[in-house]
């Protein structure tokens, strides 16, 4: 919308100055052409007179002398020609009329007629200006006087002012740009405003609201409405987080009590019933694990802080050490490679937080003796971390389905868990300006990357998560607690 504001107003100044600009330029040239043409005919009309009253060869000779003086200080050619064209005094020796140049303009002094004027021309146009005047004597032409003057002054001097003109031009533009930038900066200032207000409340600052007392009448109106919505929206998603949370946390009391009763009638129930009570107490180990997730999604959601450089190296060291407990029990190794000079822009616990739930999906469908890979890049701009698992991996049209909440591959029903972890992982990374992708590994297994907008080396700025707290999912891995 700026450029098309500026694109109009700049094509109304520049044809504000380059019309008047133009005019103006023609004019100084044909005006600069006429005087030149004045001066010569007022120099023709002396010599006719002059021609005139030349009577004996005495005056004659006195006339070539005012002739050749007129030569030496004006540059151009003038000569008194009989009836029949013929130079009968000239400003030199032997002076000789070019006839395609004089021609036209001689033949008609000869027949009675003065040259009128001359037309629009170039500045770089050399062609002379020609001046010619019949000499009447008693009614009858008997002669003519013909001028060709060149225009190298002339020209010169207009080329001077139109240089001086576009300078003037040039510089009125540059002020007008200027004011034209100004003008569209203060114009579109609220619809920036709301712009980066609905940019922020996409990236999940759902309190941003715009000004609603600056700009016009319409624009104000606009805000106005646009600030009730972010409301409405705000409200809404809240009393969605709210209920996530306030059900999962209220269905955990009831639940351990099922449980606690489970186990009571456990203790009385006849030797062939034992199977079906594990099933029991399995399906409610699992709706406890899906309360604990939700509860961690809903948080995930729900948290905001602000991004800051971070260095990814001793990160993702402090978490593969957290988790190699869990690795051993299961027989797996955790290869890491990082980067020194990989810096991030990111909320170092939340990223922590996703980069576990990560892990901890690679660790669970790993197959024992198998190698998950944690691996530090940096590509356009963005620097993040690659989890590299040897598990079974996903068919292609499930990729895309990886990160939907409740999700789980048709191929992994039988695998505990509650198929929230990487959408918790994607919801910590979004809120902080990160992002999480999904691929199949051509030589088997997934490709999950967490990454964020690359950073600069900062000097003497490690921070980090070296003893940051144990993501959402690390704490309750078969293997127990993971320490910090």
């Amino acid at each position: 919308m700026r450029a098309r504001l500026l694109a109009v107003l700049l094509a109304l100044l520049a044809g504000a100055l380059v019309v008047p600009c133009v005019a103006l330029g023609r004019s100084l040239a044909h005006n600069a052409l006429q005087a030149v043409f004045l001066d010569r005919s007022y120099d023709v009309a002396r010599v006719v007179s002059l021609a005139r009253e030349a009577r004996t060869p005495a005056d004659a000779r006195a006339l070539a002398a005012d002739l050749q003086r007129y030569e030496q200080v004006y540059a151009g050619t003038i000569a008194v020609v009989d009836p029949a064209g013929r130079v009968a005094i000239g400003s030199a020796p032997g002076t000789v009329l070019d006839a395609e140049v004089a021609r036209p303009a001689l033949d008609a002094a000869l027949s009675g007629r003065t040259s009128a004027g001359v037309g629009f021309r170039w500045p770089w146009d050399d062609r002379p200006i020609v001046v010619a005047s019949p000499v009447i004597d008693a009614g009858d032409t008997v002669g003519a006087v013909v001028v060709v003057a060149p225009t190298g002054r002339a020209d010169a001097a207009v080329l001077r002012s139109w240089a001086a003109l576009a300078a003037g031009a040039i510089a009125a533009l540059v002020v007008a740009v200027g004011l034209a930038l100004g003008a569209a900066r203060w114009v579109l200032r609220p619809v920036d405003e709301l712009d980066g207000v609905a940019h922020a409340i996409a990236n999940g600052r759902l309190d941003a609201r715009t000004p609603a007392h600056d700009g016009p009448p319409e624009l104000r109106r606009l805000a106005l409405a646009f600030n009730d919505m972010a409301d409405h929206v705000e409200a809404y998603v809240e009393q969605q987080r709210a209920f996530v949370a306030d059900a999962s946390h209220q269905l955990r009391n009831p639940l351990s009590a099922l449980l606690l009763r489970i186990e009571g009638l456990g203790l009385e129930l006849p030797e062939g019933c034992q199977e079906d009570l594990e099933q029991a107490r399995d399906e409610g180990r699992r709706l406890t694990v899906l309360l604990d997730d939700l509860l961690a999604l809903a948080r995930a959601e729900r948290s905001v802080a602000a991004p800051e450089p971070v260095a990814l190296a001793p990160l993702v060291a402090a978490r593969a050490d957290c988790w190699q407990v869990v690795a051993d029990s299961r027989e797996l190794g955790i290869d890491v490679r990082t980067q020194a000079d990989a810096y991030a822009v990111l909320d170092p616990t939340a990223f922590a937080s996703a980069l576990d739930a990560v892990i901890d999906n690679a660790l669970k469908f790993s197959p024992a003796g198998a190698t998950v890979t944690l691996r530090v890049e940096c590509a356009g701009g963005r620097c993040g971390v690659a989890v590299l698992d040897e598990g079974p991996g996903l068919a292609a049209d499930e990729v895309g389905r990886a990160t939907d909440r409740f999700w789980r591959s048709p191929g992994h029903q039988n695998v505990p868990g509650s198929g929230l972890g990487l959408a918790i992982a994607r919801a910590l990374l979004e809120r902080s300006g990160g992002r999480l992708t999904v691929a199949n590994r051509p030589e088997g297994g997934l490709a999950v990357t967490v990454d964020a907008p690359a950073a600069p080396a900062v000097p003497g700025h490690r921070r980090s998560v070296d003893a940051a707290p144990a993501g959402v999912l690390a704490a309750r891995s078969p293997a127990g607690p993971v320490r910090p």
